[in-house]
């Protein structure tokens, strides 16, 4: 192996080594909210109508922001809990978008009006994704 594929290698593993222990946790957190979460809730919850379930995951999204590695083990759950994929697909990408955690601190950095309006446009392209990702997955169906 030449130095260069080596290096490239360490290069490209450094960021799964750094992110493992995340990973783990959300995997342990996942676990135990699968647990004491029955699965009723995820229904009164989820009305399995695709528009309100889209708002729904977006705004759960924007609460509970995360970062894009762990979105994908936390949708599969969500969709193996039965979740519509409307209600996953604005969440996560809500949760990777929108940041009402940060927004004091964005808005600081960035400005109040940029801050507030880059959140409220990155929930409305949340929601129209999920609707556009189902439509089209239905159509192809």
């Amino acid at each position: 192996m030449s130095n260069k594929f080596k290096n490239a290698l360490i290069n490209s593993a450094k960021p799964f080594y750094n992110n493992l222990p995340v990973l783990i946790g959300i995997i342990l957190l996942v676990s135990l909210i699968n647990v004491l979460v029955p699965k009723s809730a995820y229904t009164i919850i989820f009305s399995k109508n695709i528009f309100l379930d889209s708002i729904i995951g977006s705004g759960l999204g924007s609460i509970l922001t995360g970062n894009p590695i762990t979105s994908y083990i936390l949708g599969g759950e969500l969709i193996k809990q039965g979740v519509s994929l409307a209600a996953v697909t604005s969440f996560l990408v809500a949760w990777v978008t929108v940041g009402l955690v940060q927004l004091p601190a964005e808005a600081i950095l960035l400005g109040k009006k940029f801050a507030v309006l880059r959140n409220i446009i990155s929930f409305a392209f949340a929601v129209i994704v999920a609707l556009i990702t189902v439509s089209i997955l239905y159509a192809w169906k």
